[in-house]
């Protein structure tokens, strides 16, 4: 920030000149600019896909477009029945291996940019339903930007994540919460974080687990 400031006074003062004033206005005034607001636009401009699953469906997008809450306060009250027009995709409730491969060519028929929203904990992590009939986890088969947990969360929690994926639209995400509690090296040890230090015993019943596995 500080170094954006100098540049900033040197433009003023005239001190930028040739190339280095062009780079500064190309960056500053036409593209910068620009994606930011068209960035702007996208978040605020939402088009949710009139799609439900299960008994989750009943808060979105049924209570979320009721007087109380009004989503089209944020922009989003345009819900399309054609994903060939929608660009959010709202899974609520709980993904069978049945339809999986439906709810996957539904996302590929969305617009360009598009955006998923885990509803739930059963489209979450597959919830109470641990068994071979359900998925665990809908970003298990197609990419999901947001998980709302809750069964069912209530349409202020929906709101509140809805807010959340427009800021990360917008550029300006959340941080997780390892960098806001500055929780760095709590990470599993098998997933590479960055202080990976597993002690010889763990090692040792990890792969063991993996040539058991194999068997």
């Amino acid at each position: 920030m500080r170094s954006k400031q100098l540049r900033a006074r040197e433009m003023l003062r005239g001190a930028l000149e040739g190339e280095e004033l062009e780079r500064y206005v190309e960056e500053r005034v036409v593209m910068t600019k620009f994606d930011q607001m068209l960035n702007w636009a996208r978040a605020n401009s939402m088009f949710p896909l009139t799609f439900g699953l299960a008994c989750c469906a009943i808060e979105a997008p049924i209570a979320i477009v009721t007087a109380r809450h009004d989503i089209a306060r944020f922009g989003a009250e345009a819900l399309r029945a054609s994903p060939r027009q929608a660009d959010m995709i709202i899974l609520s409730g709980r993904v069978s291996i049945k339809m999986a491969p439906v709810i996957r060519r539904l996302y590929d028929q969305m617009l360009e940019p598009k955006w998923a929203l885990a509803m739930g904990a059963c489209s979450s992590s597959g919830g109470m339903f641990s068994n071979y009939a359900v998925v665990q986890g809908a970003d298990k088969f197609m990419p999901v930007d947001l998980h709302i947990p809750g069964c069912p969360p209530r349409p202020e929690a929906v709101l509140y994540g809805f807010t959340k994926l427009q800021r990360k639209i917008r550029g300006n995400p959340d941080p997780g919460w390892r960098q806001r509690y500055n929780a760095a090296g709590t990470e599993e040890w098998a997933r590479g974080g960055p202080a990976s230090r597993p002690g010889p015993e763990a090692v040792e019943a990890y792969d063991a687990a993996r040539e058991l596995s194999r068997a």
